[in-house]
């Protein structure tokens, strides 16, 4: 009685994969199918590699061997992102660089965008100043790539981590993304800094970058770190793939920064346009072999 089962019950079975009645071929119930889903994919682009660069080398050092990469008078040394010249929205002020709010928000001016020092680097350190005017919003940018796709320059931030700089009290940014990904000192959009030791809008704060074989840590008003995460890692991916970059739903942005850098494993250092008044002064380079 139990072999009669058995071999029904294999009947049945193979009747069903093998589409008993004909040969018509059955399709499976609905509870097995499984959902096909179509990758994005990435579109094409090139990366611009003619416009004016500099030599980091042949700018003057500190006595702590960092190149001094603004000298408080002159955009010596900086133009524009996907440009061959300083846009008017950046001026001089009192010893700082000024990005001027155009309130159209992020490079919405005509005579906007974001800053960029033209010469590509790696490994090094990077230390600046910074202060926001009320409800500012900008941030800092390393490995920057100039980067054109379907007839346009694409934004910089697409193939660049971000140091967000911010006004964490009166910009609505800092309560958007999670934990607090968005304040300053944050990867943007990734990971918070902590702990949180922003000073209020109006004031200067001390922020130092380092970039070394694909670890970066920030610092902010203080000699600990307060963020940390590996390039072209797991790690990497992983927080891209859970940030508004992921290959879902900007496949060219998760395409450059998951590789971000390049085949060099270098680019460019950046200021951002986000259409609101903000300084930078101070700016130095440490190459790190």
């Amino acid at each position: 009685m139990k072999k009669s089962v058995l071999l029904a019950s294999a009947a049945v079975m193979m009747c069903y994969f093998t589409s008993c009645g004909g040969g018509k071929k059955t399709e499976a119930p609905a509870e097995a199918a499984e959902t096909t889903t179509t990758e994005a994919a990435t579109p094409e682009y090139k990366v611009i590699n003619d416009l004016p660069n500099v030599d980091i080398t042949t700018f003057p050092k500190d006595d702590q061997g960092r190149y001094i990469i603004f000298d408080g008078k002159t955009f010596n040394g900086w133009r524009g992102y996907g440009k061959a010249e300083v846009p008017g929205a950046w001026t001089i002020e009192d010893g700082a660089i000024k990005i001027n709010g155009s309130g159209a928000g992020e490079a919405g001016a005509s005579n906007g965008g974001d800053l960029i020092f033209a010469d590509k680097v790696g490994n090094f350190e990077l230390e600046f100043e910074w202060k926001v005017a009320k409800g500012s919003n900008s941030g800092v940018f390393i490995m920057i790539q100039e980067v054109e796709s379907e007839g346009k320059l694409q934004p910089s931030y697409i193939s660049a981590p971000e140091y967000q700089v911010l006004d964490n009290e009166n910009h609505p940014d800092a309560k958007l993304g999670k934990d607090g990904n968005r304040k300053s000192g944050s990867l943007y959009d990734m990971i918070p800094a902590k702990p949180q030791n922003a000073k209020p809008f109006g004031e200067w704060n001390k922020s130092k970058i380092m970039c070394y074989k694909g670890t970066v840590v920030h610092y902010l008003n203080s000699e600990d770190p307060c963020v940390e995460y590996h390039l072209w890692t797991p790690q990497w991916k992983e927080l891209l793939d859970n940030s508004k970059f992921s290959k879902d739903k900007w496949p060219l942005a998760y395409e450059l920064l998951l590789n971000c850098g390049g085949p060099d494993k270098e680019g460019y250092i950046g200021l951002q346009d986000h259409g609101d008044d903000v300084w930078y002064r101070n700016i130095t380079v440490k190459l790190l072999d």
